[in-house]
């Protein structure tokens, strides 16, 4: 079955994926003399920075979503189909997806990473992970419906089950997840569950290594892990979780934390799009592209974000697996489309490394930007300006920029909404 494309005398470029680098590549490719169909699994962008404050109840996961048709309606030369790719046929140079099949001359795969259990079955089926808007709902749900079994268990033991939460990976989401919690435990539990000591809650950050936020400078890690304790979190480094059984989170070292939630931070890894061949991948499931961001084998497939490896003496082992390579490589990407279409050479890419930061919570952050280092309160400013820029969507600024000044100022936000689709109707296609 073929998707309902019309076909045109403009090359076809397909794009797959709509991250930050999709996203960007669209958007650079808008009234160019280009056919661009973006396909992705859902309708709309998400901003995965900030998808810990909507698991967090900071934030609506409108706030940091926005609808791919509203961001391509006035461009007549870009469609967007919902749709996941099942594989490529680079031959015949098409993909086939679940709504039908749709031809290219120029493919690009940024269907970024997804996470990365390390092959441990427990991890996938029992812990939470924060990779999608559904997921941070998810948990979202979990942990407010927890916290209301909480107040009606009257058993000590049984009720920390409820209450305490073990967040795996010190890198800036288990950190930044981490420093949401304590601030929800400090001022949320004493006013919304009153009945609910909060010191009975224990939060647990624990890092395989000796540091956390590992890629940014030793102190900065150690000043987050001092923020964190001094919000009662217990940290605890050189620590690997080895599994978990839905009660007890079992550490390599014998030791056993009861917690009803496994929150997993602790890495990523990609999918392999069957059809590329097995060359085009490294070990870590990246695929090997070349400094115009074109797939190793092949003339007219690329690869951008964190799904491409762009191997160089400075980033041997690829770009980091961030927003700001997706966005670069997606800038880069259109335009040496656009210098194909004039004659041009093309520009080889080169990333621009912007920084690297992270929020503790409120008042506290770490940033290093530029060869300048800072913590503290001018950090966090840095973090909520940077944040707020990058959001898609003026309404979206708006409406998150009033949620953080109505949280700083209340110490509150009133988003604790439990949200269950029990009774859904069925809406089938007759036959």
């Amino acid at each position: 079955m073929r998707v309902n494309i019309p076909e045109s005398d403009q090359e076809r470029i397909v794009i797959v994926g709509g991250g930050f680098g999709g996203l960007m590549l669209a958007k650079k490719l808008a009234k160019c003399n280009y056919q661009v169909v973006l396909v992705d699994k859902r309708n709309y962008h998400q901003f995965q920075p900030l998808f810990y404050q909507v698991a967090m109840a900071g934030l609506e996961p409108s706030s940091i979503s926005f609808p791919f048709r509203k961001a391509f309606q006035r461009f007549d030369n870009i469609y967007f189909r919902i749709g996941e790719v099942q594989n490529v046929e680079p031959e015949a140079k098409r993909i086939n997806t679940d709504i039908g099949h749709i031809n290219f001359d120029h493919l690009v795969l940024g269907y970024g990473a997804k996470t990365n259990f390390f092959g441990n079955k427990a991890f996938e089926e029992k812990a939470f992970t924060i990779k999608s808007t559904g997921q941070a709902l998810n948990l979202r749900n979990t942990m407010l419906s927890d916290y209301e079994q909480a107040i009606i268990e009257s058993d000590f033991e049984k009720r920390q089950w409820f209450l305490d939460i073990v967040i795996v990976g010190g890198g800036p989401t288990g950190v930044e997840v981490a420093g949401a919690l304590s601030e929800m435990k400090k001022y949320i539990l004493p006013k919304d569950y009153k009945e609910l000591d909060a010191k009975e809650v224990d939060i647990y950050l624990l890092q395989g290594s000796d540091q956390l936020l590992q890629g940014m400078d030793p102190k900065h890690g150690n000043t987050a892990e001092r923020y964190l304790k001094e919000r009662g979190v217990i940290v605890k480094k050189n620590t690997r979780v080895v599994d978990y059984d839905g009660e007890f989170v079992i550490t390599k070292d014998g030791g056993k934390i009861k917690a009803g939630k496994l929150i997993w931070a602790a890495g990523v890894t990609c999918s392999r799009m069957d059809g590329i061949s097995e060359e085009s991948f490294n070990s870590r499931n990246r695929i090997l592209v070349d400094d115009f961001n074109k797939v190793k084998g092949y003339d007219d497939i690329y690869a951008i974000g964190d799904l491409a490896c762009m191997m160089s003496e400075e980033y041997p082992y690829g770009h980091p697996q961030v927003a700001q390579p997706a966005i670069q490589q997606g800038k880069n990407l259109a335009l040496n489309f656009k210098r194909r279409q004039q004659g041009k050479a093309l520009k080889p890419f080169k990333y621009r490394d912007l920084g690297t930061m992270a929020t503790i919570g409120r008042n506290k952050a770490v940033a290093e930007i530029g060869g300048f280092k800072f913590k503290g309160f001018f950090a966090w400013l840095i973090w909520l300006f940077v944040h707020l820029y990058a959001l898609i969507g003026t309404r979206n600024k708006i409406v998150v920029f009033f949620n953080w000044i109505w949280n700083y100022m209340t110490y509150d936000q009133s988003l604790r909404l439990i949200i269950n689709s029990n009774n859904e109707v069925k809406h089938e296609k007759p036959e």
